[in-house]
């Protein structure tokens, strides 16, 4: 039976809180370097109040959503086809792997250029941080399928569309899924850091505006934001639906 870490999970981050009160009290740095936890909460309430938290929030994620639409279509047909020809592996499946040591916030000053300061460059940089992590997850995913599996399906009559979306797919979903989390994960670090350079709405301009102003209070509020968001998702979506794959395919 799985032990439950929850009530440790909460002492130990009640914990943190206390000893960053205990220090922001004694006043070892002034409030305007090192905010107490009060005064983070206290921006936190006041963004919400006037609705520019919230503004923001959906706007990051808004964007988020597109990006990672477009990076996983494209990065598991991209995979798929990486794996299945060894032509297009060759050529194009070196090129991932270089462009994918590429940090996401290289991208920016590109997306500026070809988009300008708009929503479709913020998109573009979240969709060009992420699509890579999927293709080589889907490649690899593929890749490790059994021959004799894919062999049997197409002597039962397996083709084409229905070979891939009723064989392929299915046998490497396992892999997929972490190609999908670390896609995630680059993507949500990627708009947080275009969001910042671009000044356009969204989490990192509330980061960027909140340095523009002195307000460090700010800056920790959104980051904290920008924290729970992240491993809210984690949990809610990709360790439930880690555990449904592994169940189902029988590897826990």
């Amino acid at each position: 039976m799985a032990r439950n870490f929850l009530p440790y999970r909460i002492a130990f981050y009640i914990g943190i809180v206390a000893v960053w009160q205990i220090i922001a009290m004694i006043g070892i740095w002034p409030d305007n370097i090192f905010p107490s936890p009060y005064e983070v909460m206290q921006d936190l309430a006041f963004g919400a109040t006037d609705g520019s938290l919230f503004s923001g929030i959906a706007t990051s994620m808004w964007r988020l959503s597109i990006g990672l639409v477009i990076a996983t279509g494209g990065g598991i047909i991209l995979g798929i086809f990486m794996a299945r020809v060894e032509a297009i592996n060759q050529t194009i499946g070196s090129l991932v792997l270089g462009l994918q040591s590429i940090p996401s916030i290289a991208w920016v000053p590109l997306a500026i250029l070809w988009f300008g300061l708009t929503d479709v460059g913020i998109i573009f940089v979240t969709a060009i941080g992420s699509i890579f992590a999927v293709t080589i997850n889907t490649y690899t995913g593929v890749k490790n399928i059994d021959p004799h599996f894919i062999e049997a399906a197409r002597n039962m009559g397996a083709r084409g569309n229905q070979l891939i979306i009723a064989v392929l797919i299915p046998a490497a979903f396992p892999y997929m899924i972490s190609g999908f989390k670390q896609g995630w994960a680059f993507a949500w670090r990627g708009i947080i850091g275009a969001e910042i350079l671009f000044s356009f709405l969204g989490l990192g301009f509330l980061i960027n505006a909140g340095r523009s102003l002195n307000d460090v209070s700010q800056v920790i509020a959104i980051m904290m934001v920008i924290m729970v968001i992240g491993l809210a998702i984690d949990s809610i979506v990709f360790k439930r639906l880690e555990n449904k794959v592994m169940s189902r395919w029988g590897l826990h």
